[in-house]
């Protein structure tokens, strides 16, 4: 499990850079600075959740359950959260209005909490 985790963190990274240079140079010429806020706001939490997912596959305290646990969580919590403001962001330009399905970014970010929370359980039940 922990070379997967490593290997998705490091994949989930490489994606946030690439997105984040697209949205500097690329999308800077279209969108106005609200949109590329929001755009910034997913590239930074995937960053996030991607070094921590980093620190996950690498930790050896963490047991392989919540490891599994937070792994998915934090997957989804990416495709949901970074993904939906990612839509959210390039929404004027796209042929289709996903301003409906916002209400999948903070579903996104509760499983982001639930990834942490599992973290805090794990280690909270190991220093009883």
């Amino acid at each position: 499990m922990d070379r997967k985790i490593i290997a998705t963190a490091a994949f989930l990274g490489l994606v946030s850079i690439i997105l984040g240079a697209f949205g500097a140079h690329a999308l800077k010429k279209v969108l106005d600075i609200s949109e590329l806020n929001t755009f910034e706001t997913g590239v930074k939490y995937q960053m996030y959740h991607a070094l921590f997912l980093l620190f996950i596959g690498t930790n050896k305290d963490i047991s392989d359950k919540a490891k599994k646990v937070i792994f998915y969580t934090i997957i989804f919590g990416i495709l949901l959260f970074s993904g939906s403001l990612y839509f959210l962001a390039i929404n004027r330009i796209l042929p289709f209005d996903f301003s409906p399905f916002g209400f999948i970014t903070p579903i996104g970010g509760l499983l982001f909490l639930s990834g942490w929370v599992c973290l805090f359980v794990n280690f909270y039940r190991k220093n009883l």
